[in-house]
């Protein structure tokens, strides 16, 4: 990890009580416009749900109704839709360190991955595993510079060694061309900008593109990235990333004090683009096309598109650090058939029913995985493409 400046969480127990909720889309500015009816067409032959316009006040706060996402909903009427940004990011970069008695609270809710590996894998006889993994903050280690998100050799070995058992995805807000160079491994599924481009193994004569549901906003997107560029170019430590299919605005090396006039300036942007939605991750504000689609509907259009949607006898396992995995953590738990395990050091309402405490004990419980022997069951499907 050479070169890397690895962040250190600093979250405290007072301050993830007051986090906003890790549902879906966290902050709409104003409601999304225009239907994707096309998107029902595409999907309806896989037995997915179509795209549309998504309501503004779904995106304000999450399902779950975390404190500070109640509180900003309830804000007085003079409060404006940045001042309301600003405090959930302050919320989410707490600096007091957490109460021993609530954090082991909290992990009895949450038990440690490692510590109830036997249980997990009780819970796996006779089922077919299928691996779902985020990558930064779960591979790879949250750095203040996303282009130096490396992981080590050993973590790829131990992702390598559990897809030669299981089926195995990447599912990242990273650009898919992006997350590939830093994994490495063609024979996974990666399911990039926040499963809007999801592509399975690859060789180097074939690269087959699975599913691409936003593909229409590609325009929109490169405009709204190069005024985004050019409107936060004058804000030290501001940094745009084109993520293909989705834009994250990085603001982890932004003093506090720019953070009211970062989200002005993300905000005005935007009001030329109703096309697009503003979420917000690990200190990075998140511009989405406004479909329904997220992290959960690749987990879902994934287990069926191998033909595992069906079968009781596969236990999907999800992995992952950020809000934006609730989504997955909260479609598993609704099929209630699976297991999520979510990445953190500090405590927060989640849907997962794992916790691992940061990337070296996700290698940990990896390295484990792949040393389990299973009972073996039918190799999956031949994932079907959807036609474009």
């Amino acid at each position: 990890m050479t070169n890397q400046d690895v962040v250190v969480p600093d979250m405290g127990i007072a301050a993830a009580a007051a986090l906003p909720a890790p549902g879906r889309a966290l902050f709409a500015c104003r409601g999304a416009a225009g239907a994707v009816s096309s998107l029902r067409g595409a999907y309806g032959g896989l037995g997915l749900p179509g795209g549309g316009a998504a309501d503004g006040g779904e995106f304000l706060a999450g399902a779950r109704g975390a404190p500070a996402a109640a509180a900003a909903a309830n804000a007085p009427p003079g409060r404006t839709c940045t001042s309301r940004v600003v405090e959930a990011i302050r919320a989410s970069s707490p600096t007091r360190c957490p109460a021993v008695h609530e954090y082991d609270a909290w992990t009895r809710k949450h038990p440690s991955g490692l510590g109830s590996f036997d249980q997990i894998s009780a819970a796996a006889k006779g089922k077919r595993i299928v691996m779902f993994m985020d990558y930064d903050g779960t591979l790879s280690p949250i750095v203040t510079d996303p282009d130096m998100a490396f992981m080590t050799p050993e973590m790829r070995a131990a992702v390598h060694n559990v897809a030669k058992h299981f089926p195995t995805a990447i599912v990242t807000g990273r650009c898919i061309e992006k997350v590939c160079s830093f994994v490495g491994l063609p024979e996974l599924y990666y399911a990039g900008s926040h499963g809007m481009d999801i592509k399975g193994p690859s060789s180097k004569e074939d690269n087959t593109v699975l599913l691409q549901p936003a593909r229409e906003f590609l325009p929109v997107i490169d405009k709204a990235y190069r005024a985004l560029e050019e409107k936060t170019k004058d804000t030290p430590g501001a940094r745009v990333e084109n993520n293909k299919f989705c834009l994250s605005v990085h603001f982890r090396c932004v003093d506090e004090k720019s953070w009211s006039s970062l989200a002005d300036k993300v905000k005005a942007v935007l009001r030329d683009f109703p096309e697009l939605k503003l979420t917000e991750g690990r200190k990075v504000l998140e511009i989405r096309p406004s479909i329904m689609w997220d992290k959960g509907r690749a987990v879902e259009f994934l287990l069926k598109s191998l033909g595992f949607d069906d079968r009781t006898n596969v236990l999907p396992v999800y992995i992952g650090d950020d809000r934006t995995d609730e989504d997955a953590f909260k479609v598993l738990r609704e099929r209630g058939q699976g297991i999520g395990i979510l990445v953190s050091k500090c405590p927060r309402e989640t849907d997962a029913s794992y916790s691992l405490q940061d990337p070296t004990e996700v290698m940990e419980f990896l390295v484990r995985l792949g040393q389990w022997k299973p009972l073996r069951s039918p190799s999956p499907a031949r994932p079907r493409v959807q036609q474009q």
